[in-house]
């Protein structure tokens, strides 16, 4: 789920820069300074470590897990940035964005990944400020996101130490976005394996699945689209903060992003093709159980008119046929062992046509139901 934005009392003056209290996350940050022959990580475990950070040539990029009230003031004291951009990033929530100002470029993304207890969709906001010399990420929580951008950091190899750190932002936010990808196939596998069960029979329990499904494709939805947006407007931007080299791969997120969009909404299609399919599978499994019952009672009707016209209560004394059981002792018990005999057997052969008990809701049935073209959750 995505995390609640707090909000300050109306009339608050912008720029409030309010840090919650989250005891469970400690705070942490790692600077790291490099060049392109050579780079030294530090742990920054008090402010007055960054007044010692810049060297000339040097580019640092300060990642920071948790919110240090200290270390938020010492940013904005010694880099300049705007009180606004970090009263966003402390107030989680917000929507994927691009805001540029004088001194620098921010950048709010989502993280898509999964709860480890529940398994629920999790979304979680990163942020980036960068501005000349100096990029600072911002997680809410502890996490190894940006553990392989760190190892090809430390590696030297291809454009990470030399492109920048505009190359660096564009390496960090296409971990953010690709991160989405695993979560998209995992749900377009367990599309597949519904559609395949319920080919076979619609239980009730593929209903309450596909409504899980809806609610995380929502979630994911409602991210994809604003961050699709924040990346085209990020490759329109004219600061000259990002280079003209990294657009090019900046491109690449946007493509990813698009693809995103488009998986998103082929499985919500996909979604909304299986409730269908269930529901109609419901509605002519029904349909079968009415036409046989309706053909039982019609069968019934004429015999229950007949005996409820004479009563069945003919004389015994004119013809030892006429109903004989009316003189035997145990006759009465006999008749209701009847009922309760016709009754359990009807019972067993309506559960054997699973049109009770599991199915009691018209859900399920044991003939195959139709097959959608195409498989569930492929590009259309």
């Amino acid at each position: 789920m995505h995390p609640q934005r707090q909000r300050h009392p109306p009339g608050t003056s912008p720029g409030t820069i309010v840090v919650p209290a989250r005891p469970e996350i400690t705070p942490r940050a790692i600077l790291t300074r490099f060049t392109a022959e050579a780079i030294e990580e530090v742990e920054v475990d008090r402010p007055a470590v960054l007044a010692a950070a810049t060297a000339p040539g040097e580019l640092l990029w300060l990642d920071v897990e948790g919110h240090d009230e200290a270390l938020i003031a010492e940013l904005a004291q010694r880099f300049g940035i705007p009180s606004l951009v970090l009263e966003d990033v402390v107030n989680l929530g917000q929507r994927p964005k691009l805001e540029a100002y004088d001194n620098c470029v921010f950048v709010v993304a989502d993280l898509i990944g999964r709860r480890p207890t529940t398994g629920r969709v999790m979304v979680e906001q990163i942020s980036l400020v960068l501005q000349t010399g100096l990029l600072v990420s911002f997680k809410a929580r502890p996490s190894d996101i940006f553990g392989p951008v760190r190892a090809r950091l430390h590696s030297g190899k291809g454009r990470m130490r030399a492109g920048g750190l505009d190359y660096l932002a564009y390496a960090l936010l296409d971990a953010v976005v690709d991160h989405c990808f695993p979560v998209l196939e995992e749900i377009g596998a367990q599309l597949e394996r519904i559609e395949a069960e319920m080919d076979l029979q619609a239980r009730p329990e593929l209903l309450v699945e596909l409504h899980r499904l809806r609610r995380d494709l929502v979630q994911i939805r409602r991210t994809a689209w604003p961050q699709h947006e924040m990346v085209n407007r990020l490759l329109r931007t004219e600061d000259g903060i990002v280079q003209q080299e990294t657009l090019v791969f900046l491109r690449d997120v946007e493509d990813h992003a698009s693809m995103i969009v488009d998986m998103v909404e082929t499985y919500r299609e996909t979604i909304i093709g299986l409730l269908e399919l269930y529901m109609t599978t419901v509605s002519n499994r029904l349909n079968e159980i009415m036409k046989v019952l309706t053909v039982i009672a019609t069968i019934f009707i004429p015999l229950s008119f007949v005996a409820a016209l004479w009563g069945m209560n003919f004389d015994r004394a004119a013809s030892p046929l006429n109903m004989p059981e009316l003189g035997w002792y145990w006759g009465y018990p006999m008749a209701l062992g009847v009922m309760a005999l016709v009754a359990g057997g009807m019972l067993l052969f309506f559960r054997k046509r699973r049109w009770i008990g599991r199915a009691a809701g018209g859900a399920a049935g044991t003939g195959r139901t139709p097959r959608r073209g195409g498989r569930a959750g492929a590009w259309e």
